[in-house]
Parts: structure tokens; C-alpha cells; sequence
């Protein structure tokens, strides 16, 4: 499987921005997959994930503000970022990894595990919100 992101770019605070992953084949319910970002000079750290039974979980830090959802049969992950802040600046990366088809797996582990159970990653893609 091969992850390609895209629909980054500047924004000013406030605005939306919608990411999109591209997978190279479908991947079925076995794939959990996720959006995580890295700023410069800081660990790369969760955004939101969703689980093999189509469960989501997302970081404190963007919650009520972004949305992560799946497209089923193409399996294109997508974050929806809205009220964007300064702090959101970040490259932000699409991951995946096999879980359990139809049971919760990578929602059950906190943020700061999700980086540590994706295996795969696509290049990122850049997004940066002026205040």
C-alpha cells in the first residue's frame, strides 16, 4: 500500500483547509489509518485516527475542530480542518497500518502511541496557517 496526501497549502487563522490521502489499492477493513503532523524542531505527533470498526479518535488539541473520515470503497482518507490556528502549522502525514477488520484497535491507544503503531507513511503534505 502507498500513501499519497495532498490539499495542503497557507491559510490565515481561522480558515479551512480539507487534506485528502490517495491509497494505492483499496485496503478493506483490515487498515486502520490516521493523519499525523510534525513542526519543526518537535516530535511528530497524533491528530486522529480511525479504526478497523470505522471508530475515530482525536487529539485534545483538535477536537470540536477537525474531522477525519474514509471514503469506503476507494479507502482516500480525509481530515476536514476548520477554525485553523497558528499551532497547526505543521507537515502533516497520512499513516496505515493492519488491524482487526471491524474492531477497535489503534483508538483504543492514547495520541501519543499512534505514531508507534503505523507503519506505513506517505511524504506529507504542508500545511501552514498565518495569524
Amino acid at each position: 500500500v502507498q500513501l499519497a496526501e495532498s490539499g495542503g497549502g497557507s491559510v490565515e487563522s481561522g480558515g479551512s483547509l480539507t487534506l485528502s490521502c490517495a491509497v494505492s489499492r483499496s485496503a478493506g477493513s483490515g487498515v486502520c489509518m490516521g493523519w499525523l503532523r510534525q513542526s519543526p524542531g518537535k516530535e511528530r505527533e497524533g491528530v486522529a485516527v480511525i479504526d478497523g470498526d470505522g471508530s475515530t479518535s482525536y487529539a485534545d488539541s483538535v477536537k470540536g475542530r477537525f474531522t477525519i473520515s474514509q471514503d469506503t470503497v476507494t479507502s482516500t482518507l480525509y481530515l476536514q480542518m476548520n477554525s485553523l490556528k497558528a499551532e497547526d502549522t505543521a507537515m502533516y502525514y497520512c499513516a496505515a497500518d493492519f488491524c482487526v477488520p471491524h474492531k477497535a484497535t489503534v483508538t483504543r491507544l492514547a495520541p501519543r502511541a499512534w505514531s508507534a503503531f503505523f507503519g506505513t507513511w506517505g511524504q506529507g503534505t504542508q500545511v501552514t496557517v498565518s495569524s
